[in-house]
């Protein structure tokens, strides 16, 4: 009890208001060992011209209103990381939003930049807007063009952007050409055409500033193979760079340990230097603009840390840790994205709205409409991760933000109580529920003590869950103070095993009957429907896409029994998708399914079947998609196979 009592205290001292003085803080933070003095701690602040013409304004741990950049540069922040867009605007002159970040919008924040004593990243997009993974569209004044016309156009273009960013005395350190190109990059898709616009990239950097670092920029670590491909694709064209450099979120992009492991592979394979992008973390769930948030709360998101100050510090001292001691000496740098990007207006999401328009202070404006129909001009908005900037909504830094520099030196001071780990359970229907007693608190040097929990749950909604089927629950509790959450699943009993693909094991059978480009269990959280890991699919090529995916059920009753599964996907084209149920090598029950995009579950339920002890039962899920777009994709979760009374 005592123990428990000092547990309180120490929480309740973890709540006092931040110093002032950027020379101490609250933070614990251990030292980062063998980080050099050149090591780049980057931050995206692309946004800040729109979001001050927005009415936000910038202030340093005293409380006085300054420059940002200044401010970003005391705190050791030494690269100034900027996208470029060709010509983010409409027919109009209207803003597409997202910072209307061209040429001119980077050359006013490098010459902030070079002001504070700051380098640039300049980031070519090579698109009139937003380029990532799945979307990398030509701009509007290439459209057409044939690749030999494209690559000039491209070396015209960062000739003529670096030219300017010379001239107007702004020091770039590193030039990035393309951004997250993984497969793709203005509007091309093949490697062949790819290379020839990087070289020209490239060509045009090395010409203007020749002491400037090149880096190519890729997305998704966590996909087996993936990143050797690349590597390997750039050996075997000769293309001109020096840095592979990889986006690297938490939430979606799997282990540090991996990452270490693919971008040392890189580094020792090619003799490249390494590094990380694009990185975030959430200090928050909360949503100050009134647009909601990309991360968020509900048990859905893989949470390394505590979405807390100090969780978003520890994110980031790991994965410096991890570029720093874990590629072998390549690793240069680590960037933080969009750190600057709060909150404006506050009053209404109409009164943000009118600013995002105006300004282009939201990630996408309704103008985007003509570039970007299927996206940004459905899904335009505000700011989608204001909670995840190292400044609040009211321009305050956050204690976070002194992270780059305390990693030099370490601020190892006492630990204390700074958030509650959540809890999750699945629970079957037939079976009794018993919740924890005790939490894990997570402590500030990210160690964790068991404390004891008291659950606001009743013997009424004990009932309940079991009587009303399969469904979620979240059940809420106090410990050391703060709340705590248990994420409950109601389940049937399931006679399948690793329903979830949680074990990765063999008892799935999957059968390729084209050439899928991928075909595998995968470990990403954000796209599993439950637990962390699903079967996922996805091939560029139309027609490319035809496999099943089954398992033989052991030891079955004699009786009455129904399988259930969940899809969800896009670009699929024209499909064949059904769940299916096999007595004896027969099918004896199905359930069309379909796609329909991002994060729409369909759920086949197949008709009930009988089996007697005799019967050798298989169930599984067949897919045949055409295609469309990027290529098909999708992942498959959550099988059940159940016994109907």
């Amino acid at each position: 009890m005592k123990a428990f009592c000092l547990l309180l205290a120490l929480a309740v001292l973890a709540s006092l208001p931040m110093t002032a003085f950027a020379e101490e803080s609250s933070l614990y933070v251990k030292k980062v060992e063998n980080l050099p003095e050149d090591f780049i701690f980057g931050m995206d602040a692309s946004c800040v011209p729109a979001l001050e013409a927005s009415g936000v304004k910038y202030y340093n741990f005293d409380g006085q209103e300054t420059d940002v950049y200044q401010v970003l540069a005391e705190n050791g922040v030494n690269y100034i990381r900027v996208r470029i867009w060709n010509d983010p605007f409409n027919s109009d002159g209207k803003g597409y939003g997202g910072g209307n970040c061209d040429i001119n919008n980077a050359i006013a924040i490098g010459q902030r930049a070079t002001k504070a004593n700051m380098k640039l990243l300049v980031n070519f997009h090579y698109s009139d807007f937003w380029a990532d993974p799945a979307k990398q569209m030509v701009p509007k004044a290439w459209k057409g063009m044939d690749i030999e016309q494209k690559t000039e156009a491209v070396y015209q273009y960062t000739l003529d952007c670096l030219t300017q960013l010379k001239d107007a005395g702004v020091d770039v350190g590193m030039v990035q050409v393309g951004n997250e190109t993984n497969n793709y990059m203005c509007g091309e898709k093949t490697w062949f055409n790819i290379q020839y616009l990087m070289q020209a990239g490239a060509k045009a950097t090395r010409e203007v500033y020749p002491e400037a670092l090149v880096a190519l920029h890729f997305a998704n670590p966590e996909k087996a193979g993936s990143y050797a491909t690349y590597a390997k694709k750039m050996d075997y064209y000769q293309v001109d760079y020096d840095v592979f450099a990889s986006s690297y979120y938490p939430y979606w992009h799997g282990s540090l340990e991996n990452l270490s492991a693919v971008l040392t592979d890189i580094a020792n394979t090619y003799g490249k230097k390494v590094m990380v992008m694009e990185t975030s973390y959430a200090y928050t769930e909360e949503d100050t603009d009134f647009n909601g948030n990309t991360i968020g709360g509900g048990g859905t998101i893989i949470k390394d840390y505590p979405f807390t100050v100090q969780g978003q510090a520890n994110s980031l001292r790991a994965i410096t840790d991890t570029i720093v001691n874990g590629t072998g000496g390549a690793g240069i740098g680590v960037v933080y994205w969009e750190g600057t990007w709060i909150s404006v207006g506050g009053e209404s999401w109409e009164e943000n709205h009118e600013l995002w328009e105006k300004h282009g202070s939201g990630w996408a404006s309704s103008y985007a409409a003509a570039y970007d129909a299927a996206d940004a001009g459905r899904y335009y908005g505000g700011c989608a991760v204001d909670n995840q900037a190292l400044f609040d909504q009211h321009g305050k830094p956050l204690e976070s933000l002194k992270v780059f520099k305390l990693v030099r030196e370490g601020n190892e001071i006492t630990p204390v109580a700074d958030a509650l780990e959540d809890v999750t359970i699945i629970c079957d229907l037939n079976a009794p529920l018993t919740l924890p007693e005790t939490v894990n608190a997570v402590m500030t040097d990210d160690s964790k003590q068991a404390i004891p929990v008291a659950w606001d749950f009743t013997e009424e909604m004990d009932a309940q869950m079991h009587s009303s089927g399969v469904a979620q629950y979240t059940i809420t509790g106090q410990a050391g103070g703060m709340e705590a959450k248990c994420y409950v699943s109601m389940v049937e009993y399931n006679y399948l095993q690793d329903y979830s693909f949680e074990e990765g094991s063999d008892v799935w059978q999957i059968t390729d009957l084209k050439k899928a480009d991928e075909l595998y269990i995968e470990d990403k959280k954000t796209d599993s429907l439950t637990g962390s890991k699903h079967m996922h699919f996805w091939s560029a090529a139309k027609d490319s896409v035809e496999f099943t995916l089954e398992q033989q059920a052991q030891n079955l009753p004699v009786g009455k029994y129904k399988f259930t599964v969940s899809i969800m996907g896009g670009d699929a084209g024209k499909t064949d998708i059904y769940a299916y149920a096999k007595v004896n090598g027969q099918i004896v029950a199905t359930a069309p399914m379909g796609i329909t995009g991002y994060g729409n579950w369909d759920t086949a339920v197949t008709p009930d079947f009988t089996c007697t002890a005799e019967d050798t039962v298989v169930v599984g899920v067949y897919v045949k998609c055409q295609g469309a777009g990027n290529g098909a994709w999708g992942k498959i979760d959550d099988a059940l196979l159940n016994s109907v009374q």
